[in-house]
């Protein structure tokens, strides 16, 4: 069990004393806006009263978003929603993953439309920003985004201005980055008693034993890489109107140096820096006309160190970072690793990132009940990558390589065009929204390759240059590289929708929207995408007339339809050239074979989801309680199976297809409960709880796929019918042999001697082989929670969240991979066998291969539970904010991630893997910080 306490907050408040905001209005004007945005939801191309959602929407606003230290907005609701999972990296400015209600398909990812623009990424855009979020997690919320949302979606509505008074704010926190739940290594005595002990095991001949007077250095190696941090941000807004022009305009800058030890050498570490500004304006020309504006551009800089986490997990401590003898790096002997020092500190790669996206829009109000809505929105990215690599000196002379410099530049130039016209009337009781629509999406990429060997690095970006080297390769933006093929694709789209509400007792949602692609064939191009909801407001029956229990009591069900065409997709035959492989008498001619079969009906995912929900409010709304029942089923998954009858083919064990069919059904809960016990003291309490079954229902031709990461050839994962996606496959361990009797007495298997290994013969043939294999565990949780309190105490504010997950496993890759003298973490050392009785579940130190064959000895639990915030906040008197002729101030300290209990043997359970089969492989993780800030709000 791993536990840090909360530490630095003193020193933090020693050196910086900042200023942050997060109102736009003034505090007369404030509570209005709360109330709009509780009673208000974004959706599709549109909004509705909470009252008369029917589907799953998730709110979020913009209080939930504030004062946290984090470059994503995303990272912020994290254990704050129930049915959504997030997963946050590490790495400075990385994108967090969302995944909602399970895992419906193996590509794509969750979008995000901001402002009518969608995009799956959206860490150009500042958290400060941000009015409110709407999550959508039923396939009826989804179905008028169709083919866009297959796998969930965010709306994003950004700040406007909104009083006539201008009103102004400036955020700014310093924080404090540190790593915590370092894994603690064996020291060198330690390493080298290990070392002596493998020789030993492995019954080497006339072996060479190691001493401490012939290796006197001890170095912990994560002290060498790993350094506490600063982060730092700084927003400045303005919003308001000047007659009929309503504005908000930001301007923000963010820094985060991250915990990779940089400085030293040319490296470039692992910081990151953001830009990003901000205006939106809107015009109303008369009662009938508004015409508007979002703006929004970002520059980004992300410094990219190459892995020295994994580096130095493995590295020997008997070695310093410098040679003594020669005063250079040090180079290991005894293991094949890097020094990750060494590597940290001439090693450079860096991304530098343009984004602007521009939405302009207008409405047009007519006949009264008709509003006709036109929206353009440009998204355009230019990525400039450089990675440059050094000769490592340090290295023998048969292993030195010229410098080697390698630059991508890459063009993004996505647009959406999106027309609707929508009718609403009221007959009476009766309530009629209608909304049809048309959309146009182009999104297109290409990218510049270049490089050259033998580049000198004088300390200035300006000497990484092609043109400075030798053996020169280029492309140009509009042909194939090495990496990327460019591609443009399409989707031209037609929607409808209606509501209807009875005395807002009776609600029903409907939405129909077609999608067409170019990714596929004219046959097989369009895809209809239906949704129907229905709710019933039991609290305003006549019979509920009487109770004084529940002010709102809403039964919720709904059926949906959604589809994914981002699949793995190929219209050729894919082909190898081989020089000289046809021959006309003696003379040879170049040739082509296939290599790879691409099966050419690839064609849709589709999705059908249901739900069923129940929503309540009780004790004039103090308490309130929404409970989901959900059960989604996806099929056609595009990826890759086994394919024996293929003959020939290079790609006969991942053939890619339409193979896989997935469920994802569970239950989510979420309750709050605010109350005001007088006009000094109010607490607020929220929690929310998620249970998520995920099932590979089908597979085509009853195949099955071994992928992931692999060892020696033994890939970990397997995608089986009946097993939830990314199960981790190999032998079962039901212990360790303790003397040659065990081994003689168990079934025969190779590689078994005492300290190793017994696996479970689970086909009783009395021989351990590849049929007794079987699956270890899944990386999906169970079940994921949050929970927390609000407090408001006279002029004093606290907050505590809590988020956490349970039923998962995490498979320790860093730990398997062993290829000989790699280092070991001191858990092992005090757990290891090394002697009859002294362990029966970790192994003895060997280089044995059978130790390292994919098996439940390195699937770990991956439950934990975590203080996700903490804050403390103090108020100053209004009487005080006047004689300043300020609105607002407020100073707060917090922390993020201050405290996790866990039982896995590494830096954090929380593992990102953008390859949502390989979900839960720990594979050289970017580890989780905890930040300590302090700041203040202010507004004036």
């Amino acid at each position: 069990m791993k536990q840090r306490d909360l530490k630095y907050p003193c020193l933090i408040a020693v050196l910086y004393f900042g200023m942050n905001v997060n109102a736009q209005t003034t505090p007369k004007d404030s509570l209005a806006k709360e109330q709009k945005i509780e009673e208000v939801v974004l959706i599709g191309y549109g909004s509705q009263k909470k009252e008369n959602i029917t589907g799953s929407i998730g709110i979020v606003s913009a209080k939930d978003l504030a004062n946290k230290p984090n470059a994503n907005p995303i990272s912020s609701i994290q254990g704050r929603l129930a049915g959504v999972q997030v997963l946050n990296s590490g790495t400075p400015g990385g994108s967090p993953r969302v995944d909602i209600r399970g895992i419906s398909s193996l590509t794509g990812k969750t979008v995000f439309i901001v402002d009518g623009m969608i995009t799956d990424d959206i860490s150009f855009l500042g958290p400060q920003d941000i009015e409110s979020m709407s999550v959508l997690k039923d396939p009826s919320s989804l179905a008028i985004y169709g083919a866009r949302a297959a796998n969930g979606a965010v709306i994003i509505k950004t700040k406007t201005g909104k009083s006539k008074k201008p009103v102004f704010n400036f955020n700014s926190y310093l924080g404090i980055k540190t790593v915590t739940n370092i894994p603690k290594m064996v020291n060198s005595d330690q390493y080298i008693q290990l070392y002596n002990e493998k020789l030993v095991n492995d019954k080497v001949n006339n072996p060479t034993f190691l001493n401490r007077s012939a290796y006197p250095l001890d170095t912990d190696w994560y002290k060498e890489i790993l350094k506490t941090s600063i982060i730092n941000s700084n927003d400045f807004s303005a919003a308001g109107s000047i007659g009929k022009l309503n504005y908000y305009g930001s301007l923000g800058y963010l820094q985060d140096e991250g915990n990779l030890a940089a400085g030293q050498g040319i490296n470039s570490g692992s910081g990151f820096n953001r830009f990003n500004s901000k205006l939106n304006l809107s015009y109303k020309i008369n009662d009938n006309i508004t015409i508007g504006n979002n703006f929004t551009f970002s520059k980004m800089r992300t410094d990219q160190a190459l892995n020295p986490l994994l580096d130095a997990y493995s590295s020997p401590p008997v070695y310093g970072t410098i040679d003594p003898g020669t005063g250079g790096y040090q180079y290991f002997t005894l293991a094949k690793v890097p020094n990750s020092r060494a590597k940290l500190d001439l090693y450079r790669s860096q991304i530098r990132e343009e984004r602007l996206l521009n939405n302009i829009w207008g409405e047009y109000k007519f006949l009264s009940d008709f509003t006709l809505r036109i929206s353009y929105t440009s998204d355009n990215i230019n990525s400039n990558k450089y990675e440059y690599t050094p000769t490592f000196g340090y290295v023998p002379v048969a292993d030195q390589k010229p410098t080697k410099l390698i630059t991508r530049d890459s063009r993004t130039r996505n647009y959406i065009w999106d027309n609707t016209l929508s009718w609403k009337r009221n007959f009476g009781k009766h309530n009629i929204e209608l909304l049809a629509g048309f959309s146009r999406t182009r999104n297109s990429y290409s990218q510049a390759y270049a490089e050259a060997l033998n580049v000198k690095y004088d300390g200035s970006n300006s000497s990484l240059a092609i043109s400075n080297g030798t053996d020169v390769f280029l492309t140009s933006f509009d042909e194939g590289e090495r990496n990327v093929i460019p591609y443009q694709d399409r989707i031209e789209s037609f929607f409808g929708r209606l509501n209807y509400d009875y005395g807002g007792k009776y609600l029903v949602n409907a939405s129909l929207r077609r999608d067409g692609t170019s990714k596929y064939s004219a046959n097989d191009r369009h895809k209809v995408f239906p949704a129907i909801s229905a709710g019933w407001v039991i609290s305003k029956e006549n019979f509920m007339s009487e109770q004084n229990v529940f002010n709102v009591l809403k039964l919720r069900a709904s059926w949906g339809k959604l589809g994914n065409p981002d699949v793995q997709r190929a219209y050729t035959l894919n082909t190898t050239k081989i020089q000289e492989g046809a021959y006309y008498g003696e003379n040879g001619a170049p040739a082509q074979t296939i290599d790879k079969i691409i099966d050419p009906n690839i064609g849709w995912e589709t999705t059908t989801g249901r739900d069923l929900g129940l929503e309540m409010g009780l004790f004039n709304n103090k308490l309130k309680i929404d409970a989901t029942y959900f059960d989604k089923d996806t099929k056609d998954v595009v990826y890759g199976i086994v394919q024996g009858t293929v003959s020939g083919a290079g790609n006969w064990n991942n053939y890619i297809t339409n193979a896989y069919s997935f469920n994802n059904k569970g239950f989510e809960v979420s309750v709050n409960y605010d109350t005001k016990i007088n006009d000094n003291i109010k607490i607020g309490i929220y929690g929310n709880l998620t249970t998520l079954k995920n099932r590979i229902t089908s597979v085509a031709n009853g195949s099955y796929l071994q992928t992931g990461a692999s060892l020696y050839g033994n890939s970990i994962i397997r995608l089986q019918e009946g097993q939830a996606v990314g199960s981790y496959y190999g032998y079962q361990v039901q212990g360790v042999f303790q003397n040659q009797g065990e081994v003689d007495a168990a079934a025969i298997q190779n590689g078994a001697t005492p300290g190793g290994f017994q696996f479970a013969d689970l086909d009783g043939n009395g021989v351990i082989d590849t049929r007794d294999k079987t699956f270890l565990g899944s990386p999906i949780p169970k079940g994921t929670y949050g929970f927390g309190v609000n407090l408001n105490v006279y002029d004093f504010d606290f907050a505590i969240d809590f988020q956490g997950v349970f039923g998962n496993k995490i498979y320790n890759f860093n730990r398997e991979q062993r290829y000989g003298n790699e280092s070991w973490d001191l858990d092992f050392y005090n757990n290891r066998w090394h002697g009859e009785g002294t362990s029966n579940y970790y192994p003895m130190a060997t280089n044995n291969q059978a130790i390292i064959l994919p098996n439940s000895f390195y699937v770990e639990d991956g439950s934990y539970i975590r203080i996700r915030n903490i804050q403390l906040g103090y108020n100053l008197p209004q009487t005080f904010s006047k004689a300043m002729s300020i609105t607002k101030l407020r100073l707060y300290i917090s922390a993020q991630n201050p405290w996790t209990s866990f039982k896995y043997n590494g830096f954090s359970p929380e593992i990102l893997n953008t390859d949502r089969v390989q979900m839960g492989i720990d594979n050289n993780i970017y580890p989780i910080s905890a930040i300590y800030t302090i700041g203040m709000n202010l507004t004036f």
